[in-house]
């Protein structure tokens, strides 16, 4: 591998950074947005299957229900 020298490696990173498309305010909002629905949706979901899974379990073992 060759070796590149600071100053040219801090150019080659000045001029990737000016490559990157940066999201708008509105996109990283409701990118945001998606995430806290799907983590809701996401823990819904687990609720319900522990409880079925807890009822099952419950019901073999004879303890209740």
């Amino acid at each position: 591998m060759a070796k590149v020298n600071p100053a040219e490696f801090a150019r080659e990173v000045r001029r990737e950074v000016g490559k990157v498309t940066w999201p708008t305010r509105k996109e990283t909002a409701v990118t945001t947005a998606m995430v806290f629905v799907m983590v809701v949706v996401a823990a819904l979901f687990f609720l319900v299957v522990d409880q079925v899974l807890a009822l099952a379990v419950r019901l073999v073992l004879g303890l209740g229900g």
